[in-house]
């Protein structure tokens, strides 16, 4: 991952002045910016290749940077917030965030995150008709799904809702992002519906702890240990 520049924002000194040596020491280039207007001035200007972002700006709320940045850029931002109610984060992440970190952190987590979600935009630069993950292989056009060289039989809606989670894989994916991806908006509020197939995968999947529960968040699909 080494090179890849990292655009900080947050207006507190400490924050600033811990990333900056740490995220340096772990090979990234590292801009840095206080308030909403100077990050969406170096989101366009600076070409980061990921943002680390405070919702807790002084001039306007972080949720508002992440909206304006996702109307010309799907560059991946990871929210880092002292905000710990789950509308909070669930609302970052339907704007377009691509993951979350709660403060207090650890700089380990952090550099994890920034490496899935570079992982994640580079695959997504190369159109392909086969997701991986891991040991899942996942083959959209002919619709079939195999783990570790073994086919797994799973019905259309089940691997419409793989095939969502591993677009996204190591990225948290909202309740009401999988419902609408694979049910539609009419199922928006059908948090239950989606609970049975989630349980159904995991049991055909055989390995119950690769797809991860976000408490009241969402689903997250490990994409290391697929």
């Amino acid at each position: 991952m080494s090179g890849h520049r990292v655009l900080v924002v947050d207006d507190e000194p400490q924050i600033q002045r811990f990333l900056k040596p740490s995220l340096g020491a772990a090979g990234f280039d590292v801009v840095a910016a206080t308030t909403g207007a100077e990050a969406l001035k170096a989101a366009a200007t600076a070409a980061p290749d990921a943002i680390v972002l405070d919702l807790g700006l002084p001039d306007m709320d972080g949720k508002e940077v992440i909206r304006q940045i996702r109307s010309w850029s799907q560059v991946p931002i990871i929210v880092l917030s002292a905000r710990d109610r789950e509308t909070e984060k669930i609302a970052a992440l339907d704007l377009g965030a691509d993951d979350y970190v709660n403060k207090p952190f650890g700089i380990g987590e952090l550099t994890a995150r920034l490496r899935t979600a570079l992982r994640r935009a580079a695959n997504a630069s190369v159109k392909t008709q086969i997701l991986t993950a891991g040991a899942l292989s996942i083959d959209l056009s002919a619709h079939t799904v195999m783990q570790s060289g073994q086919a797994l039989r799973l019905t259309p809606k089940e691997f419409d809702l793989l095939s969502v989670l591993a677009r996204n894989a190591g990225r948290v994916v909202t309740h009401r992002q999988i419902l609408i991806a694979v049910w539609g908006p009419a199922h928006v509020e059908d948090l239950q519906y989606l609970r049975v197939f989630v349980a159904q995968l995991r049991h055909k999947m055989r390995c119950p702890e690769l797809i991860q529960t976000e408490p009241g968040i969402g689903y997250r699909l490990h994409a290391d240990s697929a």
